[in-house]
């Protein structure tokens, strides 16, 4: 709990944290796709050195950020195994079946250092923007209503039903029950047909309960955008590196 209060601390006191979220978001979007566009080997070290920035601009420390590489660093691994000794046709070392290529070893540098680039942004800016306030951005860019409350519902309930299964599945282990095998399957789908039941009538009264208190009606006004001078001078930093890139891709 002291842990997670002094990283809140930190990420709300840093600049990316100020910033407002309906210029913070589409500025660093644009900035993420600019990286994915890169093809050129030369534009790496920038990109790098541009996902650092802002990740320390963020406040996030680095263990941060290392715990949510590690699910997806295990497609970068898969990918790795595979690449540099499929790709190409330049051998730089062989071992009976095994040539490691280096059209395969460049483009491994290609997809890696693109894909923790892209990580680190998207971290820095989903862990420095409450969900509410993506929300907000994402209805001023357009999105409809309805979609953006999908999304808070989503996020708001995924973790009562992870709590509800994980109650289900002490409650079957209490009674005998024992996963891992041919067997449980049936015990399985039944668990997950009681979960998709009650989930299904947990949001009829969540909606029934909302309904009741007003909500459907879209003329509500989205919260003051009051931006100051440093929003739009971040935004602005951002779409000149986006525009870099985008065309560093033919000017180099």
């Amino acid at each position: 709990m002291i842990a997670e209060a002094a990283l809140s601390t930190a990420v709300a006191g840093s600049l990316l944290s100020r910033w407002e979220a309906r210029l913070k978001l589409p500025g660093l979007l644009i900035l993420i796709f600019s990286f994915a566009i890169v093809q050129d080997l030369r534009l790496l070290a920038p990109l790098i050195i541009t996902a650092a920035l802002v990740y320390y601009l963020s406040g996030l420390p680095l263990s941060y950020l290392f715990s949510r590489l590690k699910l997806p660093g295990f497609f970068l691994l898969a990918i790795a195994i595979i690449l540099p000794f499929w790709s190409g046709q330049s051998v730089l070392w062989q071992l009976g079946p095994l040539a490691l290529r280096l059209e395969g070893l460049l483009g491994l540098l290609l997809i890696a250092t693109k894909f923790i680039g892209i990580l680190t942004v998207a971290v820095a800016l989903f862990a420095t923007t409450p969900l509410a306030q993506v929300t907000v951005a994402l209805r001023s860019l357009g999105i409809p209503w309805l979609l953006t409350d999908l999304l808070l519902f989503t996020y708001r309930y995924i973790f009562q039903l992870a709590r509800d299964l994980q109650r289900m599945r002490t409650a079957a282990r209490l009674r005998g029950f024992v996963g891992g095998s041919l067997f449980s399957l049936k015990t399985l789908a039944h668990i997950t047909g009681s979960m998709l039941v009650r989930s299904h009538a947990q949001a009829e009264r969540v909606f029934q309960a909302m309904a009741l208190r007003g909500y459907g009606n879209t003329s509500l006004p989205l919260p003051a955008f009051q931006p100051v001078l440093l929003d739009f001078l971040l935004l602005s930093i951002a779409v000149l590196l986006a525009t870099g890139f985008v065309l560093g891709q033919y000017i180099f």
